[in-house]
């Protein structure tokens, strides 16, 4: 089951739509949606080495551009609409301890949940809803999120063809690892 899967990820991750999809899912993981674009970004490269630069910037631009969109959640609609993104993740209880500290690391803090599987949803919305300094939180938003996706492309672009072998060789290993790694995320997150 996993292989059929993997092999059509691959396919669709090499067809022309791919990269106007990963911008979607760039833009909206930056917001709302739980997804990260990595799940994009890799199949992509692997199908495509060539093009591992352009998927960067492509997801590096729609993420901020999502993130703008987060930060606006949470500036006019944190009432409505970020408290529930926040409920959604269970992150409305410690919001508000959060928001205290948070214009005094707001930089930091932007950058580091941008590099890392922290959810840059919940920080884009606490940008917002802060009003952390608009500036201060694209520059902190374009230098993490062009790390973290130029990073992960250089290492595809290098060492494509042994990743994707290896990736091939222990496919139900990878995917088991890939949800375990999904879940605990999600349940670090409730414990945090």
């Amino acid at each position: 089951m996993i292989r059929p899967l993997y092999d059509w990820t691959l396919r669709q991750a090499a067809k022309r739509h791919a990269m106007p999809v990963l911008a979607g899912v760039s833009f909206a993981e930056s917001s709302v949606f739980p997804i990260p674009p990595d799940a994009l970004i890799v199949p992509m490269i692997l199908a495509d080495r060539t093009r591992a630069w352009r998927i960067a910037l492509v997801a590096t631009v729609f993420s901020v551009l999502g993130g703008l969109a987060g930060y606006a959640i949470g500036f006019f609609l944190f009432e409505t609409v970020g408290t529930w993104v926040l409920d959604l993740y269970g992150y409305t209880e410690k919001f508000a301890e959060f928001a205290g500290r948070y214009n005094a690391w707001g930089a930091w803090i932007v950058f580091i949940a941008g590099v890392t599987p922290f959810p840059y949803k919940v920080i884009t919305i606490a940008s917002g809803a802060t009003a952390l300094d608009p500036v201060t939180f694209m520059v902190a938003s374009v230098l993490a999120r062009g790390l973290r996706f130029y990073i992960e492309a250089a290492l595809l672009w290098r060492f494509g063809p042994p990743i994707r072998d290896f990736i091939e060789r222990r496919l139900a290993l990878v995917f088991t690892l890939g949800v375990a790694l999904l879940v605990g995320g999600f349940v670090a997150l409730k414990l945090i």
